[in-house]
């Protein structure tokens, strides 16, 4: 067995499996690109930042993979295996154990990994120690605003700032299940908005070269959904006529049938998963602290249906 980081010599296996990447981090993707092309690649080599490639079996029969980790994380996230038409390979176990490695030496507890759930890339991922915590669907809701546009006009929006955070958080604690707040990231000021209505609807927002991603912490009581959402997406700035994707993870699924009654096209169905790394123990401050200022308050849970 051959497991060694990428280099500029693997640049024809890249070049030659570009089109054939399982990607593993779908808002990254949908806001940046092919996670192989050459310019994603060439981060690859600066050990400045937290971008790390693998390839196994080198010249015979070679399977890469990638992972990246944000220094203000808890947790590195897998981008890419490729080829597609090889996940069966025998040493793929050992390539994902070997980027998780690096994400351990980069100090991250937890490694995530998105996949369609009848991906091939699926049982490798189990094998190599993750475990479904969650599911998700993109949706596109960029032609999805026509129908509520004029019920959206009283809904205003505005960036949040520090003063928002507290509120932000509060909707956090209440709709992110407690075993998955050490891995979902809270929210950040500089990345959100809020709504007008009160303290019960917040979107972060990703944005991207391909695209924009709006990841929501919306409370069950909150009124008129889709007309908020749609005055959301109708007043972005900076669009640029970029698809636009909502991304609705089980634990909120009641807003799917909100956005299928504004027209949105939904993708496939994905499991979100985790591979720990290492339990992270803070001294002196109980697993159920909350930050001073947060308020908990129970919220209603929508029962998910299981796949048909």
């Amino acid at each position: 067995m051959a497991i060694r980081p990428l280099v500029l010599l693997d640049l024809p296996h890249i070049y030659r499996f570009r089109s054939e990447a399982i990607g593993l981090d779908t808002t990254r993707i949908l806001t940046r690109g092919n996670p192989l092309d050459t310019a994603r690649l060439l981060a690859h080599m600066n050990p400045a930042r937290h971008i790390y490639g693998a390839i196994a079996n080198g010249e015979r029969d070679p399977v890469l993979g990638g992972i990246a980790h944000s220094q203000a994380d808890t947790f590195a996230k897998m981008q890419y295996l490729a080829p597609s038409s090889n996940l069966t390979h025998p040493e793929l176990p050992a390539l994902i154990e070997n980027l998780s490695a690096q994400a351990g030496a980069w100090g991250a507890f937890h490694v995530l990994a998105e996949v369609d759930e009848v991906s091939d890339a699926f049982p490798p991922l189990r094998k190599s120690g993750f475990s479904v915590y969650a599911w998700q669907r993109m949706w596109n809701v960029s032609d999805a605003i026509r129908a509520e546009r004029s019920a959206g006009e009283l809904e205003t929006w505005m960036r949040t700032q520090s003063a928002h955070l507290p509120a932000a958080l509060s909707l956090y604690y209440q709709i992110v299940p407690p075993l998955l707040q050490p891995i979902e990231s809270p929210p950040q000021t500089s990345l959100g908005w809020m709504n007008n209505d009160g303290p019960k609807c917040y979107v972060n927002i990703t944005h991207g070269a391909r695209g924009i991603v709006l990841t929501p912490l919306i409370h069950p009581e909150a009124n008129r959904v889709g007309a908020k959402l749609a005055a959301l997406i109708g007043n972005l700035p900076d669009r640029r006529n970029h698809p636009i994707y909502i991304c609705v993870r089980s634990y909120q699924a009641w807003l799917e049938p909100v956005l299928a009654d504004l027209g949105a096209k939904s993708g496939p169905r994905q499991a979100v998963m985790v591979k720990h790394l290492a339990r992270l123990v803070k001294e002196g401050l109980p697993a159920s602290a909350v930050p001073k200022g947060v308020s908990v308050q129970p919220s209603r849970v929508s029962r998910v249906e299981g796949k048909k």
